[in-house]
C-alpha cells in the first residue's frame, strides 16, 4: 500500500495530470506502478492522455519529492486518506471524479457522512451572518457536521458557530492543509482541527491559487448531503458549489434576502431555478428525511420565558440590526427601562448587541 501511495503521489505532483487522467491510466494499466512502467507508446494509446501528459510520466525523475511528501505528512500530523481506505469519506467516494488521495488534519469521523455545507459571500451582511449562525446552531444541535471552505464571511461564520456550539465542522481548502488561508483565520484553523478537520486534495505546501477554488468547491458539495446557500451575488463562488451539488445529485437550499440587494441576487436566482427556499433547519431535514432515517437528534428546547415588555421590545428587533433609538421610538417602553430590558434579553440569549448601539435577534 505504501508503494502504491508513493506512485499516486508522484502522479499528483505532475501538474498536467489530475484525478480524471489518473483514473483513465489506472483503467488502462491496473496499478499506479504499472503506469510508470509503461512505455511512451503505450501511454499515448490511452484516450485523453496526450503527448504532454505521457511525456510527463515517461520522463518523471522526482521520486524523492514523493518521499518528502510522505515524511512531511508523518512529521506534521497530516493524514493521507487513500480512496481504498475504509475511513475515506463515503459520500465523496460516490463521486465519479473523487480524489484518489485526500489530505487531512484533525478528525474525519464516520458520523461526518451526515453533513450539510453552508456557503455564501465573503462580503456578508449582518443579516447573512445572523442567518448563517442561526442555521448552523440548529443543524449542529440536530447532530449534523458543518462543511464549508474557511473563506471570509459566510464560511467563517458557519465554522465559528459550529465550534461555539460544540459541533463538528470540516473546512475544505483550496490550498495545502498546512497552509492557512486567509492568514487572519489562523485561530479558526487551529480550532477547526481540534473540533473537526481541514481537508484538501492538493499536496501539502500548495499555495491558494485562484484556479484551485472551483476544484475545492466540488469537494464541499461532495462531502455533504446538501448545500445551503445563505447570501450570494450572481458572481459568487457559492453558485459554483451549488452547480456541483446538482451535478452530484445533492440537494440545494437557499435563504431568501433583500430583493433590493445585489448580494442576494444569486440566492434568489437559485430559488427561481428550483432550489428549496428554507427558513429553518427543519425545512432542510424535511427535504432529506428519506436519507436521514431517524438520524436527527431531538431539538426540543425549554421555551424562554419573556414578560410583556420584553416581548414588546422583541417585536421591534429582527435579524437585521436595529438601533436602540428605533427600538425606543417604536416599542412604547420607557427609555430609562430599555437598556435594562435589552441586557436581560442578551443574557437570555434572545438578542445580541453589535457595533453602534444596534441589536438583532439571535
Amino acid at each position: 500500500m505504501q508503494d502504491e501511495l508513493k506512485y499516486l503521489l508522484a502522479l499528483s505532483s505532475i501538474p498536467v495530470i489530475g484525478p480524471g487522467t489518473t483514473r483513465k491510466l489506472l483503467n488502462a494499466f491496473g496499478t499506479p506502478e504499472n503506469i510508470f512502467r509503461a512505455s511512451l507508446k503505450d501511454l499515448l494509446q490511452v484516450g485523453g492522455v496526450g503527448k504532454g501528459r505521457a511525456e510527463g510520466i515517461a520522463n518523471f525523475k522526482a521520486w524523492g519529492e514523493a518521499d518528502k511528501v510522505i515524511e512531511k505528512c508523518e512529521k506534521e500530523g497530516i493524514r493521507i486518506l487513500y480512496y481504498k481506505d475504509a475511513d475515506y469519506p463515503p459520500l465523496l467516494k460516490q463521486l465519479a471524479d473523487h480524489p484518489l488521495i485526500l489530505f487531512a488534519k484533525g478528525r474525519v469521523r464516520e458520523e461526518d457522512r451526515y453533513a450539510i455545507a453552508i456557503v455564501g459571500t465573503r462580503k456578508a451582511s449582518h443579516y447573512g451572518i445572523s442567518v448563517t449562525e442561526r442555521f448552523t446552531a440548529q443543524l449542529v444541535e440536530m447532530g449534523f457536521t458543518i462543511i464549508s471552505g474557511m473563506a471570509r464571511g459566510i464560511d467563517t461564520a458557519a465554522h465559528r458557530k459550529a465550534i461555539q456550539n460544540n459541533g463538528s465542522t470540516i473546512a475544505v481548502l483550496g490550498c495545502g492543509v498546512d497552509v492557512v488561508y486567509p492568514p487572519e483565520s489562523a485561530w479558526l484553523y487551529r480550532r477547526i482541527i481540534e473540533e473537526g478537520a481541514v481537508v484538501s486534495e492538493f499536496l501539502p505546501g500548495t499555495k491558494p491559487l485562484r484556479e484551485n477554488f472551483p476544484v475545492r468547491n466540488r469537494l464541499i458539495s461532495g462531502l455533504s448531503l446538501g448545500v445551503l446557500v445563505v447570501e450570494a451575488s450572481q458572481k459568487s463562488g457559492a453558485l459554483i458549489t451549488a452547480e456541483f451539488a446538482l451535478e452530484q445529485g445533492r440537494e440545494v437550499f437557499a435563504v431568501p434576502g433583500n430583493i433590493m440587494s445585489s448580494s442576494f441576487a444569486g440566492t434568489h436566482s437559485l430559488i427561481q431555478k428550483g432550489a428549496k427556499l428554507v427558513q429553518s433547519a427543519d425545512d432542510i431535514v424535511e427535504e432529506l428525511r428519506h436519507i436521514l432515517k431517524g438520524f436527527v437528534k431531538s431539538t426540543k428546547k425549554a421555551e424562554i420565558a419573556l414578560d410583556a415588555e420584553e416581548k414588546r421590545l422583541c417585536a421591534q428587533i429582527s435579524y437585521e440590526p436595529v438601533h436602540i433609538d428605533e427600538i425606543i421610538r417604536h416599542s412604547g417602553v420607557a427609555s430609562n427601562e430599555v437598556l435594562t430590558l435589552l441586557l436581560g434579553l442578551e443574557i437570555k440569549g434572545v438578542i445580541k448587541q453589535i457595533d453602534g448601539k444596534k441589536f438583532q435577534l439571535v
